[in-house]
């Protein structure tokens, strides 16, 4: 047994050196602990190496921007395990680096394991929402919201040292890092490269999960070309942790048949693929195109699509999705993505934060409410605290007036508390 941390991830290797290798990975908010009731079994036959995503049980607080990122971190550490292929099995945020590297790295994945995995996890609005409260209020409201997201009732109520355990691993989770995990989590969506994994897929759920449950486990198998389902009854998320014997026999069985598969020395792999390139938003299908007047200069890339991405990516989907469906305000909403967001707020000049400070400032001046509203929540995404956006109010009433700025307070704290107050 060895336990090393590297620059790249915080890993742990059990089981013996010659045996074929099986890649474990964990839960947004777990650490690799979440799998130690399967390595008693797992390491009679097989070499097993855990990691810790970045911030997570001690490791370095260095945060990463994509799901493609990550993975490419865990392949830094198994190049320097002198591991060619494995086996994969990750819970959630884990099992998307599966997903990940089975569609960018298939040479070097033999086989997968999908636990409580969906090729997209919710909305980008629901994540980008859950790193605002997390900046505002820190992680002590997720961690004691945890138990009742990760276990059934009965579980919860019945093992008191499990749920303390896990809100422990939530609480002491760096919230920078659980944050950027948000951020990528907003934006992974494999959905329409399903179809090109080629390596055998278990896509495993608990029966009982409200996170990641049942519908979204058949969305895996039905795109899968080799995959087969296994709904394990009684489990919520956390299935290897509520129901750890049932778990470690399903992962058994799979990955036998491509034990084989899974050692021998390292190879020069081929480059990576590029990650899959995330499909429209279903509601996008009614974006009006780029018209025929309003055409980029000859020379240059139409900046429609760019501001778009951008526009969605800061105000939210649900609210360009509003915007955008208003047939007669066609022309003004595409001269505003192509100009406003796909020109001016794409430039490198000035960063986020700066930009919604200017743009907060303005509106206040404006006395533009409804907008104030909407880039008051984007100000919060581009990582202004409330205390910050209170300030600048503060600030634009000895320029703007204290009509004004009484005006756009109301606004603005209307707006953040909807925003920051946690759930009850």
């Amino acid at each position: 047994m060895s336990e090393t941390p590297t620059h790249t991830l915080q890993y742990r290797v059990d089981g013996p050196e010659d045996a074929p290798v099986l890649v474990l990975g964990p839960s947004l908010g777990t650490t690799f602990h979440m799998w130690d009731r399967q390595i008693p079994d797992l390491i009679r036959e097989r070499r097993v190496v855990r990691f810790d995503l970045p911030g997570h049980g001690g490791a370095p607080a260095q945060p990463f921007t994509s799901v493609a990122e990550l993975g490419d971190r865990l392949l830094a550490v198994l190049d320097g395990l002198g591991v060619q292929r494995f086996g994969y099995a990750g819970c959630s945020l884990g099992g998307a680096v599966g997903l990940d590297l089975a569609l960018r790295a298939p040479h070097r994945v033999a086989s997968l394991a999908l636990v409580a995995t969906a090729p997209r996890f919710g909305t980008a609005d629901e994540f980008r929402q859950r790193g605002v409260m997390v900046r505002t209020n820190g992680l002590e409201p997720v961690a004691r919201t945890a138990p009742e997201q990760w276990f059934t009732p009965h579980f919860a109520a019945n093992q008191p040292a499990i749920v303390d355990w896990a809100v422990q691993m939530v609480r002491t989770t760096d919230a920078g890092c659980y944050v950027a995990a948000c951020e990528a989590l907003a934006v992974f969506d494999v959905r329409a490269a399903l179809g090109s994994i080629g390596v055998p897929a278990l896509v495993l759920v608990g029966s009982e999960d409200r996170v990641t449950g049942p519908a979204e486990a058949r969305t895996l198998v039905a795109g899968i070309a080799d995959a087969k389902l296994a709904v394990v009854p009684g489990a919520s998320h956390l299935a290897p942790v509520e129901q750890p014997a049932a778990v470690t026999d399903l992962l058994l069985e799979h990955f036998s048949a491509t034990a084989h598969e899974t050692s021998g020395t390292l190879a020069v792999p081929p480059p990576l693929a590029p990650p899959p390139a995330v499909p429209a938003e279903p509601a996008s299908a009614a974006v009006p195109a780029p018209g025929d007047a309003e055409e980029a200069p000859a020379g240059r890339p139409d900046p429609y699509e760019k501001g778009l991405g951008l526009r969605r990516e800061i105000l939210g989907d649900a609210h360009v999705d509003r915007a955008l469906a208003d047939p007669g305000a066609a022309d003004l909403q595409e001269l505003l993505t192509r100009y406003a967001w796909g020109e001016v707020w794409a430039r490198e000049g000035l960063d986020r934060r700066t930009r919604s400070v200017v743009t907060l400032t303005a509106l206040v001046a404006g006395g533009h409410r409804e907008a104030l509203a909407d880039h008051t929540r984007a100000a919060l995404r581009n990582g202004l605290s409330p205390a910050e956006i209170r300030e600048i109010v503060l600030h634009t009433a000895v320029y703007c007036g204290l009509p004004a700025a009484e005006t756009a307070l109301g606004t603005v704290g209307r707006v953040i508390d909807e925003e920051t107050t946690p759930p009850a």
